[in-house]
Formats: C-alpha cells, sequence, structure tokens
C-alpha cells in the first residue's frame, strides 16, 4: 500500500481512467448512502433516461472497500476510488501472504516480500487502479485458494463456501476468473506429492461441492447478472488475437515495461520473476512437484495466446477494453511458484539459472517499444542486489543477523522495484481532463434547475465524463455500462442521440425536439472557460404524455420518428438532391452512398424559411459545412453514432445547401436533412402539457402518474421500455406495458385517469429463492456436527450405566 501510495505521490496523478466509470459511479454511491439520489437499489433514473441499475450496482459497486468511501465529501470522488485501490492492494496482498504459508512452510517477511509481487503486478498498476470493482479479484484469488487449502486438509467446507460467495458477490467478472485459478492450483497441489487416489477423489468433490454452494449462495448477482447481460447492448465486435510475437509477450514478465500494443500485464517485480526462472534449477524442490508447477504455468500461458481459451477466461466474450483483463491470474500463479522455490532456499545453482533465463528473455525482448531504459536499469542493478541477498539468505542462513541484513535488503530492493514501475504505470491525466472545480460548478447547476419528476435536469450535451448524469446528479441520456439495455441504447439511437462502443456508452438528445421528448426543462451546453459549459433552458411536456388514439407511427427516418412520439408533425424533411461534386447513390429506404476522399459532394433541400435545420448523418466520416456552420463528423459504424447536429437557420429562398467531405467511402440515412418550422414545436409542447400529465411522482423505482379525467389512447412514458417494468392504468391490474417505438406505452381503458408503474429487476425473486434454499442448506451442514456430539454425549452416560 505504501509503494503504490509513494508511486502516486511521486507521479502527482489519480490512477489514470478512472474519471469515466469509477468516480461517477462512486459518487451516485454517495448519493444513495446519503438520500439525494432520484432512484435506489433497483433502478437508476439519473441515466439513460431511466435504466435498471441492481446488475450494474453488483458490477461498479460491490467491492466492501466501496461503501466506506460515502463517508468522504462528495466531490472527493478520486481519493474515495485511490482510497479504495490501497485496500484492495492491502488485503489481496495479505491474503497471499498468508496462502504462500499455508503453500509450503517460511519466513514471515519473505512471504511478505514475495506477495508484494502480487499485490502491486503490472495488472494492478495499469488496470486495477483504475478499475476497482475489478480490483476485489486481487482478493478473491488468494481467498479462494484459501478455500481450496481446506479442501485439501478436508476441513471448513462452510466457511470455504462463504469465501466463495464473498468473492463471487464482490465482482463476479474477476471471480469467474479466479475461481478456474483456484481450481488449477487445486489439481497442482494434488499432483504435485504422491496421494492415495481416494483422498484424491475426496478433495475434489469438497471442491467442487464447496465452490457449487458458495456460487448458489450469491445467486441475486449471479441471476440479475445473468437476466441483465441477455437484454444488454452487445459489445462491439473485435478482432481475434493477432500475432504479438514470442519477444512481445516475454517483455511483459519484466519490470518497469510499459506502453505498446496490447499484452498481457503479468510482471510480478524482479525477485518473482528471478524465483520462478530459477524453479527448474532448484533441486530442492521435488522434480514431480518443479514439473507439475511448470507445466500449470506453460498451460496458463498458452491459454493467454489462443483465442478460444481467452475466450474462456472472459465467459465466451472478447472484451472490447482489451483481452487479457485476466491478467491478474497468471501473476497469481507465478507468485504462487515463486515462493515454492523461494520457501526451499534457493542455492548458487538456482539463482545462475534464474539469471540465465532473465538474460534469456530479455534478450528475446531487447528493442520492444515497452522495454524502456529503466527496465535494463532495474534488470542489472536490482538484479545484482537480489542476487546477492538471496545468495547470502542461503549461504548463512543459520546466522540471524545475516538473514535479518539479507531480508532488509530484499525489502528494500522489492519496494524500490515497486515504486519505480509504479511511477511507470501511473500517467498523469491527460490535458482534456475536467477541473474538480468545473465538476463542482458543474453539480451546482445542475442541481439549481433541478426539476425532478415534473421534468428532468440533463447534465448533456456537454460532457466532463462519459457518465456525467450520475457524477452531477442530473437525470440525462449519457451512460456508460455493461449492462446498458439494448432497449435504451436503441431508443436513443433511434432518436438521434450519439453513442459510442458499439451502442454500450450512450449520449444525451442534443436537438430541441428530442429534448421535449424527454422532458429535458434544463440542460449544460459547451461554453467558455474556466468551467466549459453553459446552462440552458427550454419548455418541455410533462413525463408522461398521452398519444391520442389511432397515432399512426413512422419510422422511415430520424424526423418522422420523433414527430410520431410527440404526436405532431412539426418538420420539413426533404429527400435531399445531389447539387454537385462526385456523384452520391442513393439505395432507397437505406440511405446514401458517398465516395470517400477528393473532391466534396453537395446536397440541396427546399425547406420553409425561417425554419431551424439539422443534419444527422448517423454514421458518417468526414466535414459537414452548411448555413455558414462546420463540424467534423467522426461516425464508425457500428462503432460510432453522430447525433443530431444544428446547421442554422434557413433562408428566404427556402435552400438548405449542405456540403460534405468524406474521408472514406460513407453512408448516409436516405433523409439526412431535418427543418424544424418555426413555433411548431412551441405549440406541440403546449399541446402534450394540456393533455399529459396534471402530477407525476416518482420513487425509487416506482412512478405514477395522475391524467386529465377523460383521457384516451396511449400514455406514453418518457422512459426506455426496459424488461421488469409493469404498469396499470385506472387502478387496473398491473401487466407488461406495450412499448411504443422504445418507450413505455400503456393502454388507456375508460375513465383511466392515472397510471402506475413500478419496476423489479429480472432475476431477483429466482436468485433470492435460491439463495434461501442454499442458506438454508449451508445452515443445516453447519449445525449438524454439534447435534451430532450432543447426541453423542448425551448417550455416552446412559450407555455407562447400563454397563
Amino acid at each position: 500500500m505504501g509503494g503504490y501510495a509513494l508511486a502516486a505521490g511521486l507521479r502527482g496523478a489519480w490512477p489514470p481512467g478512472a474519471d469515466d466509470v469509477a468516480v461517477p459511479f462512486h459518487a451516485h454511491l454517495w448519493d444513495l448512502a446519503h438520500g439525494r439520489a432520484t432512484g435506489d437499489l433497483l433502478f437508476n433514473w439519473n441515466s439513460g433516461y431511466g435504466v435498471p441499475f441492481l446488475a450494474d450496482f453488483f458490477a461498479y459497486l460491490m467491492n466492501p472497500f466501496s461503501w466506506p468511501t460515502v463517508l468522504l465529501p462528495r466531490d472527493q470522488g478520486h481519493l474515495a476510488v485511490f482510497l479504495v485501490t490501497l485496500a484492495g492492494i492491502g488485503l489481496g496482498t495479505a491474503l497471499m501472504a498468508h496462502l504462500l504459508g499455508r503453500l509450503h512452510a517460511g519466513p514471515r517477511r519473505l512471504r511478505a516480500l514475495t506477495a508484494v509481487g502480487y499485490g502491486l503486478c503490472a495488472w494492478v498498476l495499469g488496470v486495477g487502479g483504475s478499475a476497482p470493482m475489478w480490483l476485489w479479484g486481487l482478493v478473491s484469488l488468494p481467498l479462494l485458494g484459501l478455500a481450496a487449502d481446506w479442501c485439501l486438509h478436508e476441513r471448513r467446507w462452510v466457511a470455504g463456501a462463504l469465501c466463495v460467495t464473498l468473492a463471487w458477490a464482490g465482482n463476479l467478472y474477476t471471480a469467474a476468473m479466479a475461481t478456474i485459478v483456484a481450481g488449477l492450483v487445486v489439481a497442482v497441489r494434488l499432483f504435485a506429492t504422491p496421494r492415495p487416489f481416494r483422498h484424491r477423489v475426496r478433495v475434489t468433490g469438497r471442491a467442487v461441492t464447496m465452490a457449487t454452494a458458495g456460487i448458489l449462495l450469491a445467486s441475486p448477482v449471479l441471476f440479475v447478472a445473468v437476466r441483465a447481460a441477455r437484454t444488454a447492448q452487445p459489445e462491439s465486435p473485435v478482432q481475434p488475437l493477432g500475432p504479438s510475437g514470442l519477444g512481445g509477450h516475454l517483455a511483459q514478465l519484466l519490470p518497469g515495461t510499459h506502453g505498446g500494443r496490447p499484452l498481457p500485464d503479468v510482471a510480478i517485480g524482479l525477485l518473482g520473476l528471478l524465483l520462478v526462472c530459477g524453479l527448474p534449477f532448484n533441486r530442492r524442490v521435488r522434480v514431480r512437484e518443479r514439473a507439475v508447477w511448470c507445466g500449470a504455468l506453460v498451460l496458463v500461458v498458452l491459454s493467454f495466446v489462443w483465442t478460444p481459451t481467452v475466450l474462456v477466461w472472459h465467459g465466451l466474450a472478447i472484451p472490447a477494453g482489451g483481452p487479457y483483463r485476466v491478467a491478474f491470474a497468471l501473476s497469481g500463479l507465478l507468485v504462487l511458484a515463486a515462493w515454492v522455490s523461494l520457501a526451499h532456499r534457493p542455492d548458487l545453482f538456482t539463482l545462475l539459472g534464474g539469471v540465465a533465463v532473465v538474460a534469456v528473455i530479455a534478450g528475446l525482448a531487447a528493442g520492444r517499444h515497452s522495454v524502456r531504459t529503466s527496465t535494463w536499469v532495474l534488470l542489472t542493478v536490482g538484479g545484482a542486489v537480489l542476487v546477492a541477498a538471496l545468495w547470502a539468505l542461503e549461504r548463512w542462513h543459520t546466522d540471524r543477523r545475516a538473514g535479518a541484513l539479507a531480508t532488509w535488503v530484499l525489502g528494500g530492493a522489492v519496494l524500490g522495484n515497486a515504486v519505480w514501475s509504479g511511477y511507470a504505470a501511473l500517467a498523469p491525466a491527460p490535458d482534456g481532463t475536467a477541473s474538480g472545480a468545473a465538476v463542482r460548478a458543474g453539480h451546482a447547476a445542475v442541481r439549481e434547475a433541478a426539476d425532478w419528476p415534473a421534468g428532468r435536469s440533463d447534465p448533456g450535451p456537454h460532457a466532463f465524463t462519459t457518465n456525467d448524469p450520475l457524477l452531477l446528479d442530473g437525470q440525462g441520456g449519457g451512460y456508460f455500462s455493461g449492462y446498458l439495455p439494448t432497449v435504451a441504447a436503441l431508443l436513443l439511437h433511434d432518436l438521434g442521440a450519439g453513442w459510442t462502443a458499439g451502442g454500450r456508452q450512450t449520449s444525451s438528445v442534443t436537438d430541441p425536439v428530442g429534448q421535449a421528448l424527454f422532458a429535458v426543462r434544463a440542460h449544460l451546453a459547451d461554453g467558455p472557460p474556466p468551467d466549459g459549459f453553459t446552462p440552458g433552458r427550454a419548455a418541455a411536456p410533462p413525463l408522461v404524455t398521452v398519444l391520442p388514439a389511432g397515432s399512426v407511427l413512422d419510422v422511415s427516418s430520424v424526423w418522422s420518428r420523433q414527430e410520431s412520439l410527440l404526436g405532431s408533425t412539426v418538420y420539413d424533411a426533404p429527400e435531399p438532391v445531389p447539387a454537385g461534386g462526385p456523384a452520391p447513390t442513393l439505395h432507397g429506404s437505406s440511405g446514401w452512398s458517398l465516395p470517400g476522399g477528393g473532391e466534396a459532394t453537395a446536397f440541396s433541400a427546399a425547406c420553409t424559411p425561417g425554419a431551424t435545420a439539422f443534419f444527422h448523418g448517423v454514421w458518417y466520416r468526414g466535414t459537414v459545412s452548411g448555413l455558414g456552420t462546420t463540424y467534423r463528423s467522426d461516425g464508425e459504424q457500428p462503432t460510432t453514432a453522430v447525433p443530431i447536429h444544428r446547421l442554422g437557420t434557413v433562408p428566404a429562398d427556402g435552400l438548405v445547401r449542405v456540403t460534405l467531405q468524406s474521408d472514406t467511402v460513407s453512408q448516409l440515412p436516405a433523409r439526412p436533412i431535418g427543418c424544424l418550422r418555426p413555433g411548431a414545436l412551441d405549440a406541440a409542447v403546449t399541446r402534450l402539457a394540456t393533455a399529459g400529465a396534471t402530477r407525476v411522482t416518482a420513487g425509487g423505482h416506482i412512478l405514477t402518474a395522475t391524467l386529465p379525467a377523460g383521457s384516451t389512447g396511449t400514455a406514453l412514458l418518457s422512459v426506455p421500455a426496459t424488461e421488469g417494468w409493469t404498469c396499470a392504468a385506472g387502478g387496473g391490474r398491473y401487466a407488461a406495458p406495450t412499448p411504443v417505438l422504445g418507450m413505455i406505452g400503456i393502454p388507456l381503458g375508460p375513465g383511466a385517469d392515472r397510471v402506475a408503474c413500478s419496476f423489479r429487476p429480472p432475476g431477483l425473486t429466482e436468485g433470492l429463492t435460491v439463495t434461501s434454499a442454499t442458506a438454508a442448506a449451508l445452515a443445516l451442514v453447519a449445525v449438524s456436527p454439534r447435534l451430532t456430539r450432543r447426541r453423542i454425549r448425551r448417550r455416552a452416560p446412559q450407555a455407562a450405566a447400563t454397563g
């Protein structure tokens, strides 16, 4: 913990990458704990204009060290994430040190120094520090290793099952990886020493039943996450693993390496590397044990470079953010193997063998971009110090003073290596990072304009992070989550909002009609320094409106979809006419194809003079110019969709001319130009406000609205129609709503003057049922030995008296 904190202090930066996910989620946890949030653990009213939250809570906030951070001030999000990281490093390292002692007996100080290589492995420095939810995996691996040790000694079955539950409940994603490693460690220890066949069968049975019981006890997490994953927006397709070369992978074992193409961050420091490389030469370790450990390491290494096994590690889906999130698993195995060698007092032959192997690795990795000057310094100077200290430990192992001195030297070298590596990995924040003062100002502006649940205060379209609605406590469309429902992502996409990461990161709507549809009455637009935003306001209907009976839904364009939900015609949406440059090709309703590079292509369209013209390129990549506006469109199908963009006011001749300078062959919708007629939106908002809800109330995961007497048609809630909602009209029976282009729709019967909706996460009921049954079974297993012993004690006096 001290090494990580010292490295961060020397760098003068928080862990990189925490701004977009970790900090906003911890800010939302603070709001939940202090009663300031509009939603609860089941539903999130802040993001995506209303999305399920329990699966996200399990994924991002179930690390137990996240919860005490609510005691800090809300604006200290970076400090909260940093403390979660420190606590995870500390507990994970301590548990690993204890596990090493269960693996082989040895001095406590040496166990602690070896475990530091695990607690500050390259995965922690490069990934875990910015993702505290995954950092629970650093704790889970040795925790499950201890449970596996109990299996080997055939004791504490119930306690082991509870450890499995703690690991899986803390973070499902990394727990699955840690469970695979724990199973591998059990297998290694079973076959590393001669054991009776019956004992191996019993241990295997205990391990399987213990893991099964522990996982079933965490069923609410498992069931909710699986159901949420089924309906979540799929990840962007990623390319299979490409050839990285032997040198590239070997370079990741060396200390101080970073940068370059994505490769597994598996470095455990120079001490661990020397010990692992020397293990095959350590004659004090039985040949069978050496062979099993080396074979297990080779097996795991190979599983990192073959696409099918990488898919298995990551739940049959290579993550778009990088295929090596499981690197901590190999780091843990390397540390365990390193301790096997150190616990058997490596002699000079072993140390020289390790030095030779490290030299070969360094030679093969030389010239790689990730191998810096600092790496060579650590290898030469640090390697010499470590080898000398390890040789001294062996040479004078009976001399307490010499052993203590050598241990202190080892400790200094390990700490120096860790701080140096941490300093290299903790890069300074990018220039575009928002200042704390600007974020606080944004939070104050959003809170000042709050009108929930009558309307929304949307932090967009300005963006500090990808999760501004959580960070600023607003009610916006922006959200980044692995469990973002496809319904929510497609609804925003179809109404002209942008998305990235293939739809797993959505943005708020930016055009006035879209904002009206989602009852956005206040928002933050881009503005000048120092804060970078300007508060904006607009009239908007209530959260619940009424579509008249017989309304026709038109999905031919983004403009017609908006009009269908608005219940009014407000746009001119002419078909554009090519007006210069390379000729585009029209493919019917699917849109236009534009040639890339070279001369720009021009389109013209006729609109009502005085109207406001908008352009929606969706996937278009290039420069867009029209009506005095020029902007860059960075669309890329299917990963990045560009939102509707305002061009300007239509001139008196009614001609809108748009020039497109395409970077490459690009696609456009059939009707990319929409002109909002003067006064049309105001009239539509007035009509919706008159016919819509007169009063709206919203709880944590419920919403009720009072409608004007005699309302007919369909009540429309400006909330994505995600699975889990049930609604009732006029006090009738609750049933699943009828989606209207992705929004929640409730058919109104005669006399329906109110609607009520409630949300329950799919899978929660089933998960609680399985957990209850498993808990009862575990309780029975826990108390049955005591009951048996009590019965025996009662019978013993009777038997003696009878005798």
